[in-house]
């Protein structure tokens, strides 16, 4: 079966949102990286790293030029999500979007001959994110840097599109399933694709909870994560929000048998 690797999710004919759901090959975990487009603006989002920067470029080619990108932005600190960072402060004038916890982490990334090219702008080309979250400046509208952390990073943020009403929700709502490409159709059948992600890799029920609650107040119509499949429409988002607050994960399923020496 020959799966798309991009999905057009939203297009009014002055922006677009666009979701790249299978570029990663051979042994790397499935991975879906974003590309939002306003007029002449353009923005990235969890770009990844190697595995994706080349076919992620090339599909992006096809809708904007890389001289349009304003942003690449990033959820959290993971190799999936920003390891290509030198590559696009190279090759594009985009300039780097993260959380404030890992700004000065994100030099680890760069070789010392990408260092030495990028040096010397590299803080002129970073807005660094406070806990809060905030707007981010993108042509005449802005695009939402929304707190999540410990979803599952402690300095972890989603991205909401109000004009597409798109939350773009990193690890919170992903599943591990072959194609990508389509909308969660059986809730009740995809829960066996989430479950033992969300349980391993989110902090607490208390975390899942609050992040629900801030969620239910805003107008999202998709909510699009960065590994699987998204979910569209209220009813379907509603069933994730009802289903996350109850779940049990992270620090409430450990004991001490978690906690002995080998």
């Amino acid at each position: 079966m020959s799966i798309s690797s991009s999905q057009v999710l939203f297009d009014n004919g002055h922006h677009k949102c666009v979701s790249f759901t299978h570029l990663v090959k051979g042994e790397g975990v499935q991975a879906n990286q974003f590309l939002i487009i306003h007029g002449n603006h353009a923005a990235v989002i969890d770009p990844g790293g190697d595995l994706t920067y080349t076919p992620l470029t090339i599909e992006i080619l096809k809708y904007v030029k890389l001289q349009n990108l304003d942003y690449v932005i990033a959820s959290h600190q993971d190799p999936d999500i920003i390891a290509s960072m030198p590559r696009w402060l190279t090759h594009t004038p985009a300039t780097v979007v993260a959380s404030k916890l890992w700004a000065r982490f994100l030099p680890h990334l760069t070789s010392a001959f990408m260092a030495e090219r990028i040096r010397d702008d590299f803080s002129d080309r970073l807005i660094e994110l406070p806990d809060r979250g905030q707007d981010i400046p993108f042509g005449d509208t802005v695009i939402k840097a929304v707190p999540a952390h410990f979803l599952h990073s402690v300095g972890n943020f989603q991205f909401y599109d109000p004009i597409s009403k798109i939350l773009f929700s990193g690890d919170m709502a992903a599943s591990l399933v072959d194609d990508a490409s389509v909308t969660v159709s059986n809730f009740e059948e995809h829960t066996k694709y989430m479950r033992g992600f969300h349980q391993r890799y989110m902090c607490s029920r208390k975390v899942t909870r609050l992040w629900a609650n801030m969620v239910r107040d805003m107008d999202v119509e998709m909510l699009v994560p960065q590994h699987g499949m998204p979910f569209k429409g209220k009813e379907s988002i509603g069933k994730f929000l009802d289903w996350i607050s109850e779940l049990d994960c992270g620090i409430d399923l450990l004991t001490q048998a978690d906690y002995r020496a080998p």
